[in-house]
């Protein structure tokens, strides 16, 4: 047998936390770390497997033979195997070979806290470390103040695999290549965040990343880790803030991952209403087990660590909060007090929060969560889960309905958009359209409006004028901001060649122009998750299906007036009350020949009446576009 020498990195109080579920550094200890023991360079190895009655380290260096390297097990029933293997170095393959108490079972599995994987298919772990130097000092410095609440937050969200590619399509762009394009495409776009579908290591590309067996090593399907640091150096250096989609709800199967680590139920619930998730043919992790709870927390800091993400988006935080999940009547069993509400899910969320807060007040979590689960984003402290954001899936929902209603019919439909507001402020909501909105036959976004092309293009020019003027943080999925016509395709690029047409330039166009309108107008984010920054003008004219509303700043020299026309009819002389008196002047016209709208119906600067209109003593008569959405702002307002 050749040598592991006895060495920990554990010190009793590691062990006295980890056993409590209360150590979210964990990373620091467990796997793979190179190191020099007594003069001798090699590889210390740990690896949490309780029911094992022997783990060995098996790799290409000692032929993959589970008798040449036997880690030692530790003598406080913490269920921890450890042990130095000299002349085992960086780039060098392993998997741990587990022998468990639990009917002679044998498995063979990848490390949980491994920094690096083989490309897959292959599954091995990869020894590695990496002295990459961040240059992005500046940006952590002030990113309080990119990711604040008050600030604007324009996220695109970008699948690594499809965004682009090479060689005629057939290679993905490498980590460094997504740096210099991704990088300057997103600037140029004016963008404020970027979100990464899972960038964790998956072995099913159908997946999309959300099945994911490596959780502390980015895919290798674009490089090595430090080239992904590299990524978000980059990022950072241009201002743009990072958000990564991480996945504490579930996992895969798949032989080398988590699930039956040693031959037991480890890492998943062991009752299989708890522990199975039927949708996704996956494993649900177990929160009720202290070192679950500790290995999942570790990981969420790790990569606000070790890789500076300004935000973490967790996913299916619905599938996590209830018991009944997607179950049927006698597939579930209820908790303590007879409720459907996970309460192991539910303290391990809001423990979740509290210490990423604690240990990153700069950044934000964001909850994908489809449930009217109250206080998703309120502080635990108020019996919230501690969210930052909470994604708004009713008004993305009812937003995609009322725009693939042919105009004729919407009046009877007005509802369908004014409902949102009746809700709004109830957490602080970011307004997602989103990967999911353009995959199993739901169609592009393009491919849900009405009408002929022009039609089709002007409304979806007006559905984004309208989302980012509506309360709430944005997020736009790639491609939409092109007006791509086909649905997503995870095994192609992105349509690029579309933007050789006007009318997908013109549309490109408008998606740059009203990240800039979000950024440079504070009415539309310093009150964005508040009731005071909204107040409506007018709903009430379902006939000829119109909005007026009011987006207010702090300053009221920086409100912003919005009217949308959602009919192919344009409104000439179309009077809506005002909040005071004073000069108007156009700000922004979805309409412009820039966007490729008509150009036709413009508003010179405008100067209020009094004329009592819409319950208010002064008004204003202006000309609204057709499917179009027109802002102003009062000129020479006295603060």
């Amino acid at each position: 047998m050749a040598e592991v020498i006895v060495h920990s990195k554990f010190s009793d109080f590691d062990i006295d936390l980890f056993k409590a579920g209360k150590h979210y550094r964990l990373y620091e200890k467990f796997g793979s770390h190179i190191m020099t023991l007594e003069g001798k360079e090699g590889t210390y190895f740990a690896v949490w497997a309780p029911s094992a009655k022997s783990v060995a380290v098996v790799g290409d260096f000692n032929y993959w033979d589970d008798q040449a390297h036997q880690l030692h097990v530790r003598w406080d029933k913490s269920g921890i195997w450890e042990g130095f293997i000299p002349k085992v170095g960086k780039g060098s393959l392993y998997k741990y070979k587990i022998h468990s108490h639990h009917d002679g079972i044998v498995t063979e599995k990848a490390d949980p806290y491994g920094r690096r994987c083989e490309l897959p298919p292959k599954t091995a772990s990869v020894v590695w470390e990496d002295a990459y130097k961040w240059k992005d000092k500046q940006w952590m410095e002030k990113r309080k103040d990119h990711n604040a609440l008050n600030a604007p937050f324009s996220v695109y969200e970008v699948h690594l695999g499809s965004w682009k590619r090479k060689n005629n399509g057939e290679d993905y762009l490498s980590y460094s290549e997504f740096a210099e394009d991704l990088v300057a495409y997103v600037k140029d776009m004016n963008f404020t965040h970027v979100e990464f579908m899972p960038i964790m290591e998956f072995p099913y590309d159908p997946s999309w990343g959300y099945q994911i067996t490596g959780y502390f090593a980015p895919t290798s399907r674009f490089g090595y880790p430090e080239e992904f640091k590299l990524l978000v150096d980059k990022l950072h250096q241009n201002d743009i803030g990072i958000i990564l989609d991480w996945v504490p709800s579930h996992f895969p199967e798949d032989a080398h991952g988590l699930g039956y680590f040693d031959g037991s139920c480890l890492y998943e619930h062991p009752d299989r209403r708890k522990g199975y998730h039927p949708d996704w043919k996956s494993l649900i992790f177990n929160y009720g087990r202290n070192e679950v709870k500790s290995f999942l927390i570790s990981n969420a800091l790790f990569w606000l660590e070790q890789f500076h993400a300004d935000g973490l988006r967790v996913d299916a935080v619905a599938s996590m909060l209830f018991l009944d999940y997607s179950r049927e009547e006698g597939e579930w069993e209820p908790n303590m007090f007879g409720g459907r509400e996970h309460l192991e899910a539910i303290s391990f969320l809001r423990e979740l929060n509290e210490e990423v807060y604690k240990s990153f007040p700069d950044v934000q979590t964001i909850a994908e969560e489809s449930t009217a689960f109250p206080m998703v984003s309120k502080p635990t402290c108020l019996g919230g889960l501690g969210f930052g954001m909470k994604w708004m899936m009713g008004w993305m929902h009812d937003t995609l309905v009322y725009f693939s209603k042919e105009p004729v019919y919407r009046k009877y439909h007005q509802n369908d958009l004014t409902f949102s507001m009746t809700y709004a402020f109830s957490e602080n909501f970011i307004l997602p359209l989103s990967h999911d909105e353009v995959v199993y036959g739901k169609r592009s976004l393009l491919g849900r409006m009405p009408g002929d092309e022009w039609q089709r293009f002007a409304n979806l020019r007006l559905m984004y004028a309208y989302m980012f003027t509506h309360p709430g943080t944005k997020l736009l999925f790639q491609g939409g901001e092109i007006g791509q016509g086909e649905e997503w395709n995870f095994l192609q690029s992105i349509d690029w060649h579309l933007l050789k047409y006007k009318v997908h330039k013109g549309m490109q166009n408008l998606v740059k122009d009203l990240n800039i309108f979000y950024k440079t107008e504070p009415a539309l984010y310093e009150k964005q998750f508040t009731g005071d920054g909204f107040e409506w003008i007018d709903f009430s004219d379902a006939e000829s299906s119109i909005l007026a509303y009011f987006r207010k700043g702090n300053n009221q020299k920086d409100h912003v007036i919005v009217v949308c026309n959602m009919t192919p009819t344009p409104r000439i002389d179309y009077r809506i009350g005002l909040p005071f008196k004073g000069k108007l002047k156009e700000v922004f016209n979805s309409d412009l020949k820039k966007y490729e709208g008509t150009g036709a119906y413009k508003n010179n600067t405008k100067t209020s009446q009094e004329v009592p209109w819409h319950f208010r003593d002064d008004s204003v008569e202006i000309t609204i576009p057709p499917l179009g959405m027109v802002a102003f702002k009062y000129q020479n307002v006295k603060t």
